[in-house]
């Protein structure tokens, strides 16, 4: 597992960053992006002594195709390869189906799934060329479990665990594992940086139970897990040779998985509804 060659995205803050600094611990060449990063591949850079990993910080904005493309371009140009992808920027936008304009809805899909989307088909030439190579899609409980109020963001991790589910089929030939990884509530940065429609304001129909809603979610995330949870679970998809799908973060978000595959839909809709609205 030493030295292996991984990109990070969203790695300022978060996920990303708690999955760089651990991949980092344990010996990985780590090229966190960010579209905050300055300079060149050679600034930025952070050491792990002990373990002889690093990070260095790149600039990548997972919205434009050409800032995809270099920077991954000059990952290859440094390493020579890229072992692992972790595809985990993302943002969040709350607030009802009515409230959400088209464009508020479009910026959350362009992040959250044609960000994916954009790095994983810069990669994917230079693994296949590799013969192998591992891609871990960050999603969420909400891509499997609809949250209200959050039906775009909800949306845009359905949108990826569909694209991902049929990515293995299509790559399994060249070597190439494809997985996700489904966190469930987690203290992080996301909380404050979620951003609220515009349109879910006082005048909105459903303001009353949207602000009750967004407190409870607030509240969860920030009683939730330790970033550190998801980057251990990241790394065990990574050593696994043949990862599963989808691995949930959390006993209590792998039974609720367990508990949509079991019960009825109308017995799952109260509990989901008695919990957000």
């Amino acid at each position: 597992m030493e030295n292996q060659v991984v990109i990070v995205t969203g790695a300022s803050a978060g996920i990303g960053k708690a999955t760089a600094e651990y991949l980092m611990s344990k010996g990985f060449h780590v090229y966190g992006t960010s579209r905050k990063a300055v300079g060149n591949i050679e600034d930025n850079i952070g050491y792990d002594l002990q373990s002889g990993g690093f990070i260095r910080m790149i600039p990548l904005d997972v919205t434009c195709e050409d800032s995809v493309k270099t920077a991954v371009n000059n990952v290859i140009a440094k390493e020579g390869r890229v072992d692992v992808l972790v595809s985990n920027a993302g943002t969040g936008i709350a607030g009802s189906i009515e409230d959400v304009a088209l464009s508020e809805a479009n910026y959350q899909f362009e992040i959250n799934f044609f960000g994916t989307l954009r790095v994983i088909k810069a990669i994917l030439p230079y693994m296949r060329e590799q013969g192998y190579g591992k891609i871990i899609a960050i999603s969420s409980v909400a891509g499997f479990i609809s949250i209200p109020y959050q039906a775009h963001y909800s949306a845009s991790k359905f949108a990826m665990e569909g694209l991902i589910e049929a990515l293995r089929y299509e790559v399994a030939p060249f070597g190439i594992k494809a997985c996700l990884i489904e966190p469930g509530d987690t203290k992080t940065d996301f909380t404050k940086s979620r951003i609220v429609a515009k349109g879910a304001n006082e005048g909105s129909a459903y303001h009353t139970r949207f602000t009750k809603s967004l407190a409870r979610m607030e509240k969860d995330e920030q009683s939730g897990a330790s970033p550190v949870m998801v980057a251990e679970a990241i790394y065990k998809m990574i050593k696994k040779k043949n990862p599963p799908v989808r691995s949930v973060v959390g006993f209590q978000y792998k039974l609720v998985l367990f508990l949509k595959r079991i019960l009825p839909t109308q017995i799952l809709e109260k509990v989901v509804g008695s919990l957000y609205n």
